[in-house]
C-alpha cells in the first residue's frame, strides 16, 4: 500500500461540506474554480506529492547536503522533483497570473499544499520561502524590482529566502549589526553576517534572491532603524540578465536534528566589500514590511507542523490495522484466542482518536484562515474585510503556536503506536517527529506566539477582533444546539468558551497591572486554552455538518466518516475540554511562582 499523506475524504469534507469553497466561483475573481476544478487541483497535487516528492523525503534525510567551498549540493532526486513542481506552476498558486501565479483561492492552495508539504517538508521549504520573498517584492517593490525579480521567483526559476537572524540577534531582531551604506548609483553596499538561513545556498536554481534586514549608516538603534534590501546571489542587470556574483558567501550549513534536506546556511555579506542590494520599501520601515508578511509566514509554519502530524497519523492508523500483537482484552482468559491487530487495544484507540481530533481540527482551522483571506479578496465591503482580517490576526498565533505544539504531540503519539519500531529509522515516523520539531521554534518561538496573542492581539482595535472571533464561535454553537446529535456537546463547548472569555478579560487586565510579568508567565497556558477552545469550535462545526448529513440520509459510503465526526466532538468535549477548564482555573490564579523564584534557586 502506498504511503498516505492526508485523508482525501477529510480534505474534501473541509473544502466542500464545511467551507463550501465552490461558492467562491460565483464571484468573477474565482469564476473558474468550480467544484470539478477544485477536485482536479487537489488530485494533481496528491499525484505529484505521492509519486515524485514523497520518494525524496527519506533520501533528503539520509543523504543530506554536501557543503564544499561555499557551494551546497542537494540530492539529485530533489532536482527532478523541483522541475516537475515548476512545470506544474505550484509555487505561487494564489498569485496573479501576470506574475506566474494561478490566481486560485488561498483555501484551495492550502489544500494542495496539504499534500505537497506533507510529502517532504525539507523540499517544500525551498519554494515556500521563495513565495514569501516574492510577496515582499510584490507588496513593497518598485516597478523595476517587480520587473526584474517577481515572475522569475513566482515561477520558481529563481528561489528566495529571508535574511533576518544574526549570531547575536536571534528573536531580538533590533539588535542586528548588518549595515548598509548608500552608493552614488542608488544601490547600497551591504556588510554583515546572517545565520540559520533556510534555503540560504543550494544548486537547485541559478540565482537566489535574499531579502535582507540591515541598518543604514546613521539610522536609529533598535527596530525603528531597520531597512529591508533585496540582495541577489548573482547581480541582476537592468535588462534582466545575470551579472557577476554578488559577494554573498555561504560559510557553512548547520547539522540539524531534522529537515536534513534543507540547507540551513550561514551567509557572509560583503566580506570583500562587493555586496550590493537595492532598498525594498522605505528607509527604516524594514520591520514593518516584514510584519506585513508575518501572517503568511506563520501560517506556513503552522501548515508545516500540521502536515507532519497528518502524515504521521495516517501512518499510525495503517500500522495499527496491520500490526498483530496480543489478544483482545475481552479474550485474555481464552487460551485459544488469536492475537489481534493493535487497533483493537483500548490505549492504542485512545491515542489514535487523540491524533485524529487534533489533525482534523488543524486542517479545518488552516483552511478556514485561507477562506477568510479569500472572502477579503472578493469583497469591497471594508467593514466586513476588517472583521475577517481581525479574526485572521487573532488566530495566527494559534495556527502557528498551538498547532505546532499539538503537531509534535501527534507525531510523538504516532511513534508510540509503532512502539520500538517507531524509534528506528526503518520507519518514517521517526523522521516526521524530528522534522516537525523545528516548527515550534522558527518564525518566532511558540513562547513568542503566546506573547503576541496576549500582548498584541487581545487588545487590538479595542478588543473588537477577539469579540468578532467569539461571535463566530457562538454562531456555530447556536446552530449546533438545534441539532439533536450534537446539542449536548454544544453546551460543553459554550461553557468552555464562556470560561475562555473570562480568562481573556482577566489576562488583559493583569497584563496592564503591576503583575504584568505574572500575566506573561501564563501567556503560553492561555494560548493553549485558546487553542483548545478554537479546536472544540472547529470539531463542533464539523460534527454539526455531519449530523445534518446523517439526518438527511447520507450515502452508505459516507456514514462511517460522518459518525466519526460525531465521535470526534464527543471525545474532545468529554476528555480534553475538562482539562482545558483546569488550565483556565490556573490562569485565573496568575500565580507568581515563576516570576518570584530567584535565579539562584534554579541551580546550575
Amino acid at each position: 500500500m502506498a504511503q498516505q499523506i492526508a485523508d482525501r475524504r477529510d480534505v474534501d469534507f473541509v473544502l466542500h461540506e464545511m467551507l463550501q469553497v465552490e461558492q467562491l466561483s460565483k464571484h468573477e475573481k474565482f469564476a473558474e474554480f468550480n467544484k470539478k476544478t477544485v477536485d482536479l487541483i487537489v488530485s494533481e497535487a496528491r499525484n505529484l506529492a505521492i509519486k515524485e516528492i514523497l520518494p525524496t523525503q527519506e533520501i533528503g534525510d539520509r543523504e543530506g547536503l554536501v557543503f564544499d567551498k561555499g557551494n551546497v549540493t542537494l540530492p539529485e532526486s530533489f532536482h527532478r522533483a523541483y522541475e516537475l513542481f515548476k512545470e506544474g506552476e505550484w509555487l505561487a498558486m494564489p498569485e496573479d497570473t501576470e506574475w506566474g501565479g494561478q490566481g486560485m483561492p488561498r483555501s484551495i492552495a492550502l489544500a494542495a499544499n496539504d499534500y505537497l508539504v506533507g510529502a517532504n517538508l525539507s523540499f517544500m521549504m525551498y519554494p515556500g520561502l521563495t513565495h514569501g520573498a516574492g510577496k515582499l517584492v510584490e507588496t513593497f517593490g518598485t516597478d523595476k524590482q517587480k520587473e526584474l525579480f517577481l515572475k522569475k521567483m513566482f515561477t520558481g526559476e529563481w528561489t528566495g529566502t529571508m535574511l533576518l537572524t544574526e549570531p547575536e540577534a536571534g528573536s531580538d531582531v533590533g539588535a542586528l549589526t548588518t549595515s548598509a551604506v548608500k552608493n552614488d548609483d542608488g544601490t547600497y553596499s551591504i556588510t554583515g553576517n546572517k545565520i540559520f538561513i533556510s534555503s540560504g545556498e543550494h544548486d537547485l536554481t541559478e540565482n537566489i534572491i535574499h531579502p535582507v534586514l540591515a541598518r543604514i549608516e546613521g539610522a536609529p538603534e533598535g527596530t525603528k532603524g531597520i531597512s529591508l534590501f533585496l540582495v541577489p546571489k548573482i547581480w541582476v542587470n537592468d535588462d534582466g540578465s545575470l551579472g557577476e556574483p554578488n559577494d554573498v558567501i555561504c560559510t557553512g550549513i548547520e547539522e540539524k536534528m531534522g529537515i536534513h534536506g534543507n540547507s540551513t546556511a550561514s551567509l557572509a555579506l560583503g566580506g570583500k566589500g562587493e555586496c550590493r542590494g537595492t532598498l525594498l520599501g522605505e528607509e527604516n520601515k524594514g520591520m514593518r514590511a516584514m510584519f506585513t508578511m508575518m501572517n503568511e509566514a506563520r501560517l506556513l509554519v503552522g501548515l508545516q507542523g500540521f502536515c507532519c502530524a497528518s502524515a504521521s497519523y495516517m501512518l499510525a492508523v495503517n500500522y495499527a490495522k496491520e500490526r498483530v500483537q496480543g489478544k483482545n482484552l475481552l479474550q485474555m482468559m481464552d487460551p485459544n484466542a488469536q492475537s489481534v491487530p493493535i487497533i483493537q487495544h483500548p490505549d492504542v484507540r485512545r491515542q489514535l482518536l487523540t491524533m485524529k481530533v487534533y489533525v482534523e481540527a488543524m486542517r479545518s482551522l488552516i483552511y478556514y484562515l485561507g477562506m477568510c483571506e479569500d472572502k477579503i479578496a472578493i469583497s469591497d465591503n471594508e467593514e466586513e474585510n476588517a472583521r475577517y482580517q481581525g479574526i485572521v490576526d487573532v488566530l495566527i498565533p494559534v495556527a502557528k503556536g498551538y498547532v505546532t505544539d499539538k503537531a509534535f504531540e501527534v507525531c510523538s503519539h504516532s511513534m508510540q503506536v509503532y512502539g520500538g519500531y517507531g524509534y528506528i529509522k526503518d520507519y518514517p515516523v521517526e523522521q516526521l517527529l524530528r522534522d516537525c520539531r523545528i516548527a515550534m521554534i522558527y518564525e518566532g518561538t511558540n513562547g513568542i506566539q503566546a506573547m503576541d496573542l496576549l500582548g498584541r492581539k487581545l487588545g487590538m482595535n479595542g478588543g473588537k477582533p477577539i469579540m468578532d472571533l467569539l461571535g463566530e464561535m457562538q454562531k456555530t454553537i447556536a446552530q449546533a444546539k438545534s441539532v439533536e446529535a450534537v446539542k449536548d456537546h454544544a453546551v460543553k463547548v459554550e461553557e468552555a468558551l464562556n470560561k475562555l472569555g473570562e480568562a481573556a478579560l482577566h489576562m488583559g487586565q493583569t497584563a496592564m497591572s503591576p503583575k504584568v510579568l505574572n500575566a506573561f508567565a501564563f501567556a503560553h497556558p492561555f494560548m493553549e486554552a485558546t487553542g483548545d477552545v478554537v479546536f472544540a469550535w472547529m470539531l463542533l462545526w464539523r460534527a454539526t455538518v455531519a449530523a445534518t448529513k446523517l439526518e438527511e440520509g447520507a450515502k452508505k459510503k459516507d456514514i462511517s466518516y460522518y459518525e466519526g465526526q460525531l465521535k470526534n466532538i464527543e471525545f474532545f468535549a468529554n476528555s480534553i475540554l475538562p482539562i482545558t477548564h483546569g488550565k483556565m482555573a490556573a490562569i485565573l490564579t496568575t500565580n507568581g511562582a515563576a516570576i518570584e523564584i530567584t535565579e539562584a534557586s534554579f541551580g546550575g
